[in-house]
Protein backbone atom coordinates (compact mmCIF):
# COMPACT_ATOMS: atom_id res chain seq x y z
CA UNK A 1 0.00 0.00 0.00
CA UNK A 2 1.30 3.47 -0.86
CA UNK A 3 2.49 5.44 2.13
CA UNK A 4 2.29 9.17 2.73
CA UNK A 5 4.55 11.21 5.01
CA UNK A 6 4.53 9.74 8.49
CA UNK A 7 3.65 6.26 7.26
CA UNK A 8 -0.06 6.97 6.84
CA UNK A 9 -1.68 4.74 4.19
CA UNK A 10 -2.74 6.70 1.11
CA UNK A 11 -6.27 5.39 1.06
CA UNK A 12 -9.77 6.63 1.80
CA UNK A 13 -10.24 9.64 4.02
CA UNK A 14 -6.62 9.80 5.17
CA UNK A 15 -5.46 10.62 1.65
CA UNK A 16 -7.92 13.50 1.60
CA UNK A 17 -6.66 14.75 4.96
CA UNK A 18 -3.11 15.06 3.65
CA UNK A 19 -3.80 16.64 0.31
CA UNK A 20 -2.42 20.06 -0.54
CA UNK A 21 0.57 21.94 0.74
CA UNK A 22 -1.02 25.14 1.98
CA UNK A 23 0.20 26.32 5.35
CA UNK A 24 -2.62 26.90 7.84
CA UNK A 25 -3.17 30.39 9.16
CA UNK A 26 -2.26 29.12 12.62
CA UNK A 27 1.39 28.77 11.64
CA UNK A 28 1.84 31.83 9.40
CA UNK A 29 0.62 34.76 11.47
CA UNK A 30 2.61 35.87 14.49
CA UNK A 31 0.31 37.95 16.68
CA UNK A 32 -2.92 35.97 16.11
CA UNK A 33 -1.02 32.78 16.93
CA UNK A 34 0.45 34.30 20.10
CA UNK A 35 -2.97 35.60 21.14
CA UNK A 36 -4.43 32.14 20.54
CA UNK A 37 -1.76 30.47 22.68
CA UNK A 38 -2.04 33.01 25.52
CA UNK A 39 -5.83 32.69 25.63
CA UNK A 40 -5.56 28.89 25.82
CA UNK A 41 -3.02 29.07 28.64
CA UNK A 42 -5.08 31.56 30.64
CA UNK A 43 -8.16 29.39 30.26
CA UNK A 44 -6.27 26.40 31.68
CA UNK A 45 -5.96 28.19 35.03
CA UNK A 46 -9.54 29.49 35.07
CA UNK A 47 -11.51 26.35 34.29
CA UNK A 48 -13.20 25.17 37.51
CA UNK A 49 -11.73 21.66 37.46
CA UNK A 50 -8.19 22.97 36.98
CA UNK A 51 -8.66 25.69 39.57
CA UNK A 52 -9.78 23.07 42.09
CA UNK A 53 -6.67 20.98 41.42
CA UNK A 54 -4.38 24.01 41.63
CA UNK A 55 -5.82 25.05 45.00
CA UNK A 56 -5.43 21.49 46.31
CA UNK A 57 -1.80 21.37 45.18
CA UNK A 58 -1.08 24.73 46.82
CA UNK A 59 -2.58 23.44 50.05
CA UNK A 60 -0.51 20.26 50.00
CA UNK A 61 2.71 21.98 48.90
CA UNK A 62 2.60 24.73 51.53
CA UNK A 63 1.79 22.50 54.51
CA UNK A 64 5.37 21.19 55.05
CA UNK A 65 6.68 24.77 55.22
CA UNK A 66 4.46 25.73 58.13
CA UNK A 67 2.19 28.00 56.09
CA UNK A 68 -0.82 26.56 57.81
CA UNK A 69 -3.28 29.36 57.07
CA UNK A 70 -2.54 29.34 53.34
CA UNK A 71 -2.55 25.56 53.25
CA UNK A 72 -5.83 25.27 55.14
CA UNK A 73 -7.51 28.01 53.10
CA UNK A 74 -6.45 26.44 49.81
CA UNK A 75 -7.59 22.95 50.81
CA UNK A 76 -10.93 24.16 52.13
CA UNK A 77 -11.48 26.29 49.03
CA UNK A 78 -10.66 23.32 46.81
CA UNK A 79 -13.10 21.07 48.66
CA UNK A 80 -15.90 23.65 48.58
CA UNK A 81 -15.44 24.34 44.87
CA UNK A 82 -15.40 20.62 44.16
CA UNK A 83 -18.69 20.13 46.02
CA UNK A 84 -20.38 23.19 44.51
CA UNK A 85 -19.27 22.63 40.92
CA UNK A 86 -19.51 18.86 41.11
CA UNK A 87 -22.87 18.32 42.79
CA UNK A 88 -24.82 21.58 42.65
CA UNK A 89 -26.56 22.49 39.36
CA UNK A 90 -24.25 25.45 38.86
CA UNK A 91 -22.76 24.18 35.62
CA UNK A 92 -26.09 23.14 34.07
CA UNK A 93 -27.59 26.53 35.01
CA UNK A 94 -24.76 28.41 33.33
CA UNK A 95 -25.07 26.18 30.27
CA UNK A 96 -28.83 26.61 30.14
CA UNK A 97 -28.53 30.38 29.97
CA UNK A 98 -26.32 29.96 26.90
CA UNK A 99 -28.44 27.26 25.25
CA UNK A 100 -31.72 29.12 25.70
CA UNK A 101 -30.42 32.32 24.10
CA UNK A 102 -31.01 31.26 20.49
CA UNK A 103 -33.92 28.83 20.03
CA UNK A 104 -34.25 26.81 16.84
CA UNK A 105 -35.81 29.03 14.18
CA UNK A 106 -38.77 28.52 11.88
CA UNK A 107 -37.34 28.66 8.37
CA UNK A 108 -39.48 30.39 5.77
CA UNK A 109 -38.18 30.54 2.24
CA UNK A 110 -35.24 28.97 0.45
CA UNK A 111 -31.94 28.42 2.26
CA UNK A 112 -28.84 29.61 0.43
CA UNK A 113 -26.38 27.68 2.51
CA UNK A 114 -25.42 26.03 5.78
CA UNK A 115 -22.28 26.98 7.70
CA UNK A 116 -21.14 24.34 10.19
CA UNK A 117 -18.39 25.33 12.60
CA UNK A 118 -15.56 23.03 13.64
CA UNK A 119 -15.38 21.42 17.04
CA UNK A 120 -17.35 18.23 16.34
CA UNK A 121 -14.44 15.93 15.48
CA UNK A 122 -11.24 14.67 17.09
CA UNK A 123 -8.44 15.08 14.56
CA UNK A 124 -5.85 13.41 16.80
CA UNK A 125 -7.82 10.18 17.24
CA UNK A 126 -8.81 10.29 13.57
CA UNK A 127 -5.19 10.34 12.41
CA UNK A 128 -3.65 8.09 15.05
CA UNK A 129 -6.39 5.45 14.75
CA UNK A 130 -6.97 5.94 11.02
CA UNK A 131 -10.69 6.39 11.56
CA UNK A 132 -13.27 9.16 11.54
CA UNK A 133 -13.73 10.25 15.14
CA UNK A 134 -16.51 12.52 16.33
CA UNK A 135 -16.47 14.00 19.81
CA UNK A 136 -19.32 14.89 22.19
CA UNK A 137 -20.38 17.72 19.84
CA UNK A 138 -20.95 15.30 16.97
CA UNK A 139 -24.60 16.29 16.74
CA UNK A 140 -23.45 19.30 14.74
CA UNK A 141 -22.62 16.86 11.94
CA UNK A 142 -25.88 14.94 12.09
CA UNK A 143 -27.78 18.24 12.11
CA UNK A 144 -25.86 19.35 9.03
CA UNK A 145 -26.74 16.08 7.29
CA UNK A 146 -30.42 16.54 8.12
CA UNK A 147 -30.41 20.13 6.84
CA UNK A 148 -28.64 19.08 3.65
CA UNK A 149 -31.50 16.67 2.93
CA UNK A 150 -34.23 19.16 3.81
CA UNK A 151 -32.63 21.83 1.63
CA UNK A 152 -31.07 19.94 -1.29
CA UNK A 153 -30.14 23.14 -3.15
CA UNK A 154 -28.31 24.73 -0.21
CA UNK A 155 -24.55 25.08 -0.21
CA UNK A 156 -22.76 23.34 2.65
CA UNK A 157 -19.75 25.14 4.09
CA UNK A 158 -17.41 23.81 6.78
CA UNK A 159 -15.23 26.12 8.85
CA UNK A 160 -12.37 24.81 10.97
CA UNK A 161 -8.61 24.54 10.79
CA UNK A 162 -5.88 22.80 12.78
CA UNK A 163 -6.10 24.49 16.18
CA UNK A 164 -3.27 22.59 17.84
CA UNK A 165 -0.71 24.43 19.94
CA UNK A 166 2.13 21.91 20.24
CA UNK A 167 1.11 18.98 18.02
CA UNK A 168 2.64 18.46 14.59
CA UNK A 169 -0.71 17.14 13.35
CA UNK A 170 -1.78 19.37 10.46
CA UNK A 171 -5.06 17.58 9.77
CA UNK A 172 -7.88 20.11 9.94
CA UNK A 173 -11.30 19.74 11.48
CA UNK A 174 -12.92 20.62 8.15
CA UNK A 175 -11.12 17.75 6.45
CA UNK A 176 -12.35 15.13 8.90
CA UNK A 177 -15.85 16.65 9.06
CA UNK A 178 -16.09 16.61 5.25
CA UNK A 179 -15.25 12.91 5.11
CA UNK A 180 -17.82 12.12 7.80
CA UNK A 181 -20.52 14.03 5.90
CA UNK A 182 -19.64 12.19 2.70
CA UNK A 183 -19.75 8.87 4.57
CA UNK A 184 -23.22 9.81 5.84
CA UNK A 185 -24.47 10.41 2.31
CA UNK A 186 -23.84 14.09 1.57
CA UNK A 187 -22.54 14.48 -2.01
CA UNK A 188 -18.91 15.58 -1.93
CA UNK A 189 -19.49 18.16 -4.66
CA UNK A 190 -21.90 20.06 -2.41
CA UNK A 191 -19.34 20.61 0.34
CA UNK A 192 -17.10 23.68 0.49
CA UNK A 193 -14.73 24.52 3.33
CA UNK A 194 -12.01 26.71 4.75
CA UNK A 195 -9.14 25.25 6.75
CA UNK A 196 -7.39 28.30 8.21
CA UNK A 197 -9.42 29.27 11.29
CA UNK A 198 -8.52 28.30 14.86
CA UNK A 199 -11.01 30.37 16.86
CA UNK A 200 -14.67 31.32 16.60
CA UNK A 201 -13.85 34.84 15.43
CA UNK A 202 -11.54 33.42 12.77
CA UNK A 203 -14.38 31.09 11.74
CA UNK A 204 -16.45 34.18 11.01
CA UNK A 205 -13.67 36.06 9.20
CA UNK A 206 -12.61 33.13 7.03
CA UNK A 207 -16.17 32.02 6.27
CA UNK A 208 -17.19 35.46 5.09
CA UNK A 209 -14.07 35.78 2.93
CA UNK A 210 -14.65 32.40 1.30
CA UNK A 211 -18.42 32.59 0.88
CA UNK A 212 -18.79 36.30 0.06
CA UNK A 213 -22.48 36.36 1.03
CA UNK A 214 -24.84 38.55 -0.97
CA UNK A 215 -27.75 40.66 0.33
CA UNK A 216 -30.98 38.71 0.62
CA UNK A 217 -29.31 35.33 1.03
CA UNK A 218 -30.31 33.06 3.91
CA UNK A 219 -27.43 31.28 5.61
CA UNK A 220 -27.91 28.95 8.58
CA UNK A 221 -25.20 28.73 11.23
CA UNK A 222 -24.89 25.29 12.83
CA UNK A 223 -22.94 24.90 16.06
CA UNK A 224 -23.52 23.69 19.62
CA UNK A 225 -26.29 25.54 21.44
CA UNK A 226 -23.95 26.61 24.24
CA UNK A 227 -21.49 27.98 21.65
CA UNK A 228 -24.11 29.83 19.61
CA UNK A 229 -24.04 33.19 21.49
CA UNK A 230 -20.29 33.54 20.95
CA UNK A 231 -20.55 32.42 17.35
CA UNK A 232 -23.35 34.85 16.56
CA UNK A 233 -21.42 37.70 18.19
CA UNK A 234 -18.44 36.94 15.94
CA UNK A 235 -20.43 36.61 12.71
CA UNK A 236 -22.30 39.84 13.41
CA UNK A 237 -19.02 41.62 14.15
CA UNK A 238 -17.66 40.80 10.67
CA UNK A 239 -20.94 41.67 8.93
CA UNK A 240 -22.02 38.18 7.93
CA UNK A 241 -25.77 37.89 8.65
CA UNK A 242 -26.62 34.31 9.59
CA UNK A 243 -29.58 32.60 11.22
CA UNK A 244 -28.69 30.64 14.34
CA UNK A 245 -29.53 26.94 14.06
CA UNK A 246 -28.34 25.39 17.36
CA UNK A 247 -27.56 21.71 17.89
CA UNK A 248 -25.96 19.57 20.58
CA UNK A 249 -28.04 20.63 23.59
CA UNK A 250 -26.60 19.49 26.92
CA UNK A 251 -29.40 20.54 29.29
CA UNK A 252 -32.97 19.31 29.47
CA UNK A 253 -34.75 22.40 30.75
CA UNK A 254 -35.72 24.14 33.97
CA UNK A 255 -35.94 20.85 35.85
CA UNK A 256 -32.14 20.66 35.72
CA UNK A 257 -31.99 23.65 38.06
CA UNK A 258 -33.65 21.71 40.89
CA UNK A 259 -31.77 18.43 40.78
CA UNK A 260 -28.19 17.62 41.75
CA UNK A 261 -25.88 16.36 39.04
CA UNK A 262 -25.51 12.63 38.52
CA UNK A 263 -21.86 12.64 39.52
CA UNK A 264 -19.04 15.00 40.40
CA UNK A 265 -17.49 14.26 37.01
CA UNK A 266 -20.60 15.30 35.07
CA UNK A 267 -21.02 18.41 37.20
CA UNK A 268 -17.43 19.47 36.62
CA UNK A 269 -17.73 18.80 32.90
CA UNK A 270 -20.76 21.09 32.69
CA UNK A 271 -19.06 23.76 34.77
CA UNK A 272 -15.92 23.63 32.61
CA UNK A 273 -17.88 23.87 29.37
CA UNK A 274 -19.96 26.79 30.66
CA UNK A 275 -16.86 28.58 31.96
CA UNK A 276 -15.16 28.13 28.58
CA UNK A 277 -18.04 29.80 26.76
CA UNK A 278 -18.63 32.62 29.24
CA UNK A 279 -14.90 33.39 29.36
CA UNK A 280 -14.87 33.37 25.57
CA UNK A 281 -17.74 35.85 25.38
CA UNK A 282 -16.07 38.16 27.89
CA UNK A 283 -12.63 37.89 26.27
CA UNK A 284 -13.84 38.61 22.73
CA UNK A 285 -15.91 41.57 23.89
CA UNK A 286 -13.15 43.06 26.08
CA UNK A 287 -10.62 42.71 23.25
CA UNK A 288 -12.94 44.47 20.81
CA UNK A 289 -13.40 41.43 18.58
CA UNK A 290 -17.15 41.57 19.16
CA UNK A 291 -19.54 44.40 19.94
CA UNK A 292 -22.04 42.37 22.00
CA UNK A 293 -21.21 40.79 25.33
CA UNK A 294 -24.23 38.48 25.24
CA UNK A 295 -26.00 38.81 21.88
CA UNK A 296 -29.74 38.49 21.51
CA UNK A 297 -31.72 36.82 18.69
Amino acid sequence: MEQLDGGVPASGWVLHCHRGAQTPLAWTEGWPLMSFIVSKLIEIFLLPSNLIAILALIGVATAPFGWRKLSRTSLVGSALLLAICGWAPLGPAALMALENRFPKPVINGPVTGIVMLGGAVDTHVSVDRQTLAMNEAGERLTEAVDLSRRYPDARIFLSGGANHIISSNRTTESQVARDILVMLGVPAQRIEMEERSRTTCENAVESKAAIQPKPGELWLLVTSANHMPRAMACFRAVGFPVVAYPADFRTRGMADLWRPTGSVASGLAAADLAAHEWLGLLTYWSMGKTTELFPEP
